[in-house]
């Protein structure tokens, strides 16, 4: 092997390492505040092994809502072992006729793994082109992130599905919401959607939004 390849590689290597994180964790100080870099880390005295256990996702969300679908997080903020590495989770159920609607993740992209029941599921390019499919159970797909995606139930029975994120505060901003759960006037909300002002006034109603 040349001298001038054997350099080189040992430069990326010590670049690497010299990049790599001087600790092994950062278990986060939820006492403390959240910030665009995560939280401060738990004094390792009092880390224990409970901090990068969580249970919360065994047992199913209520679907009892608009959308009939729950979705149970576990990021920092819910399994603070998480703070640091970059990835999080959350479980996914929907009842049938259920739907997570058009949503956003800015922070993070997503990869979901159907466990039951089957899921049509799909995202928009940046240049509007869109990718659909349904999938069944042991069926994963990946969504990038900052793209707009979402998930519906495909069939009679409930689904379940577990998604990954590559961040632990992978962030959440809902289309719909973003439309007609706030106070934007609705004469703007026509003008920028093209939608009938009843029909933005009815929704407004439905989802608790004002102006």
């Amino acid at each position: 092997m040349p001298h001038y390849t054997i350099l080189f590689l040992f430069s990326l290597i010590f670049f690497s390492s010299s990049h790599a994180s001087v600790q092994d964790f950062c278990v986060a100080d939820l006492t403390g505040p959240d910030s665009p870099a995560g939280y401060f880390c738990k004094n390792p005295a009092k880390v224990t092994v409970s901090d990068f256990v969580y249970s919360g996702l065994a047992k199913a969300g209520n679907t009892t809502n608009i959308i009939q679908a729950a979705v149970t997080p576990a990021f920092v903020s819910q399994f603070p072992g998480v703070n640091g590495l970059g990835l999080s989770l959350a479980r996914l159920d929907l009842a049938p006729g259920g739907v997570i609607p058009f949503h956003t993740h800015p922070g993070a992209s997503e990869v979901l793994i159907v466990l039951r029941g089957y899921i049509t599921a799909g995202f928009v390019s940046s240049a509007n082109t869109v990718y659909v499919k349904t999938l069944k159970k042991g069926d994963v797909m990946v969504f990038p992130q900052g793209l707009l995606h979402f998930q519906v139930n495909a069939a009679k029975i409930h689904a379940k599905a577990i998604v990954s994120f590559s961040s632990a505060s992978p962030g959440l901003q809902i289309l719909d919401f973003a439309l007609f759960a706030n106070d934007l006037p609705t004469s703007l909300v026509g003008k920028t959607t093209f939608l009938d002002l009843g029909q933005i006034m009815k929704l407004k109603g439905v989802l608790g939004g004002t102006g």
